[in-house]
């Protein structure tokens, strides 16, 4: 059976001019079906019929230590359907069992966020001695105090700007205009940045974007999220920290602290309450593992 994947792999990479991230994936999608295969006992493909095709879905769904997420079911039931068409097309299967099977709906992931202590941790660990850094302090507290998508972090303009109100002017997703606050320590830290290591990193040459890389430009996403992997290695977390963390880190602190939804969803920019009412699932997990740790009642006995 391994041979087959091994020739619909190199089937694949003559019929195509594919990213070796793809037939990777094919790879350990492959792989891990085998092994699934070989768990219920079964050794051809020609076996494989929807049955054990739904039977797969469902294991995959739930019934493992680490639950996939829906991309990757659709994902694997991609590339099964593939490889399945290729066992057709070459006599070593009657029939595609994956045909017309779907994934099922996955409940919505919950947001990655930190923890109010891991912020702090994540923010001390920047050296604020150099030019770059007091940007990356600035830069990372304005995207915790505003809830900023990366994006808008780097497309961020000095006219946009206004440290006497604190407030930002922020062109969302879909043009989509907005106004954020944020507080006097965060505009502490940006004026700093601006009126000291603004200038410096622009070295004579003029910006109207904020937060500048060492090539004069706009500090791209990638360079704001290879600022936090640096910064979230030295900080000791042990997680990986997206930009988008800091956003809902923004909105499920506000919520813990009492914020109206509404509100955080005009912070947000969210068109729609039901996008803002996922942090609310975040808050209420939290109260719930709050309560089973605590009340005596609630423990396992």
């Amino acid at each position: 059976m391994e041979q087959e994947i091994e020739r619909f792999l190199t089937y694949i990479s003559n019929k195509n001019t594919g990213s070796s991230h793809t037939a990777d994936a094919y790879r350990r999608d492959l792989s891990r079906f085998l092994v699934f295969l070989h768990e219920i006992e079964l050794q051809e493909w020609n076996q494989v019929d929807k049955a054990v095709a739904k039977r797969y879905i469902a294991y995959l769904s739930g019934e493992q230590k680490t639950v996939l997420k829906s991309s990757t079911l659709n994902r694997n039931l991609s590339g099964l359907r593939s490889f399945f068409n290729y066992l057709v097309l070459n006599g070593k299967a009657a029939a595609n069992p994956f045909n017309r099977i779907r994934a099922p709906r996955g409940a919505k992931m919950l947001p990655d966020f930190l923890l109010f202590e891991e912020i702090e941790r994540l923010f001390n660990a920047i050296d604020t001695s150099t030019p770059e850094g007091k940007r990356d302090r600035a830069m990372l507290e304005l995207m915790y105090a505003s809830g900023l998508r990366v994006g808008e972090t780097s497309q961020l303009k000095m006219q946009n700007v206004d440290l006497n109100q604190r407030i930002l002017r922020i062109k969302g997703k879909g043009s989509k205009e907005r106004i954020v606050p944020f507080y006097s320590y965060a505009g502490q830290l940006l004026k700093e940045y601006i009126n000291q290591a603004r200038p410096f990193l622009l070295d004579g040459l003029k910006s109207e974007f904020v937060f500048i890389n060492h090539t004069h430009k706009a500090l791209s996403p990638r360079g704001i999220q290879y600022l936090l992997d640096k910064y979230a290695m030295q900080s000791g977390l042990n997680k990986t920290v997206h930009p988008h963390m800091l956003r809902h880190s923004f909105a499920t602190h506000l919520l813990d602290n009492g914020a109206d939804l509404r509100i955080v969803q005009e912070l947000l920019g969210h068109a729609h309450l039901s996008t803002t009412q996922i942090y609310t699932h975040v808050t209420v997990d939290r109260l719930k593992s709050a309560y089973l740790s605590a009340h005596p009642r609630a423990k396992d006995k």
